[in-house]
């Protein structure tokens, strides 16, 4: 335990192997600075010199998990840093370990520190999932493409609309293909059929652990919004109690436009694309299958103004500010006009309400 008995403060800079711990008192008193291996036991020692339920800060950097978990087992009270918040570190003069763990506790005791939500275990375990998931999306798509581009090359067209489907890989495999292009196609077939399968198994874990969730069941009422970008926007958002308002939270999902403003000139660029990418993808997907009368209109009017192509999109904060709602709410409406204060009462709301269309709710 350390001497100085009054709250303290400690600054982290996490790295992949060894990390930088400042502690500071109250008053910016410099009491140690120590660099540890990262590890759970080391980094637990370390902060029982902080006394009781220090202030830690750390960046939401490269594998927090494990750290941000050590530190509130230890009853420490954790802040995370919002990486873009602190960018400015990278212009000092002179850059080091020690130098960024001391300016992040003395953000945390000035009151000025960018923070990060952390989200709790069971939010983070889903995330994985979901986020696994969509890779594994990722990457099947791309071996789809790398068969169309055989295809081409060869020169051969198969007269289907799906190639991937019943009838198109039953011609598929008809298809006659000589050399390094029937290897290569033969190959990709394989891999995409193991996706394929790995895709169902993290398809039904994420339908096990979403089973019964109000919210999740209420926002596939949306035209639009199915089970796999419920679950998106269920996973990736998290706590949405947590957004005072629906403008907010179409800030933080990078949906709103970029503002620049000074002395008398004002600049609105596109919008920001700050934030998780696959909530804007999710609403992007659902906005483009709306088919409420506001959305219709919107549609119109933005394409008679820019074009064709712009009415694919008109307004994909609108999704979220409706969609999002269901996830605190477990009921499909716009964003509860009332006090922050106020906002707790929902989850045990939340708590009570059924689902509300079970065929609807698997993923």
């Amino acid at each position: 335990m350390s001497e100085y008995d009054g709250h303290q403060y400690v600054g982290i800079d996490l790295h992949r192997r060894r990390s930088v711990i400042v502690r500071q008192t109250d008053q910016g008193e410099q009491l140690s600075v120590v660099r540890i291996v990262n590890d759970p036991v080391a980094l637990g020692l370390q902060i029982e010199q902080a006394g009781t339920r220090p202030d830690v800060v750390l960046e939401a950097t490269y594998g927090w998990y494990w750290a941000a978990d050590v530190l509130q087992a230890a009853g420490a009270h954790v802040h995370l840093a919002h990486p873009l918040g602190v960018k400015g570190f990278a212009y000092r003069r002179v850059k080091n370990d020690v130098r960024d763990a001391a300016d992040l506790v003395d953000l945390l005791r000035m009151g000025r520190l960018p923070e990060s939500w952390i989200a709790p275990a069971e939010t983070r375990e889903l995330r994985e999932l979901v986020r696994y998931r969509a890779k594994l999306v990722a990457l099947r798509s791309g071996l789809k493409a790398q068969v169309h581009a055989v295809l081409a090359k060869a020169g051969v067209l198969l007269a289907v609309s799906d190639l991937f489907g019943v009838d198109g890989r039953a011609q598929l495999e008809q298809t006659a293909l000589s050399g390094a292009c029937a290897q290569r196609v033969a190959s990709l077939l394989k891999l995409i059929d193991i996706l394929d399968a790995e895709e169902d198994l993290f398809n039904r874990r994420i339908a096990e652990r979403l089973r019964g969730h109000a919210g999740c069941g209420a926002i596939q009422w949306l035209p639009g919004i199915g089970p796999v970008l419920a679950a998106v926007l269920v996973a990736e958002i998290g706590d949405v109690r947590r957004f005072p308002s629906a403008d907010r939270l179409c800030s933080w999902s990078g949906l709103t436009p970029r503002h620049y403003e000074s002395d008398t000139v004002a600049r609105h660029g596109h919008v920001t694309k700050q934030g998780s990418k696959l909530v804007r993808w999710a609403v992007v997907e659902a906005i483009q299958r709306k088919t409420t009368p506001k959305i219709k209109e919107d549609r119109a009017r933005i394409g008679a103004r820019r074009g064709k192509k712009s009415r694919r999109s008109p307004r994909p904060a609108n999704c979220s500010r409706w969609s999002t709602t269901g996830c605190a709410t477990g009921t499909s409406a716009p964003w509860p006009a009332r006090p922050r204060e106020q906002l707790g009462g929902g989850r045990r709301a939340v708590g009570q309400l059924s689902d509300p269309h079970p065929a609807r709710s698997r993923f």
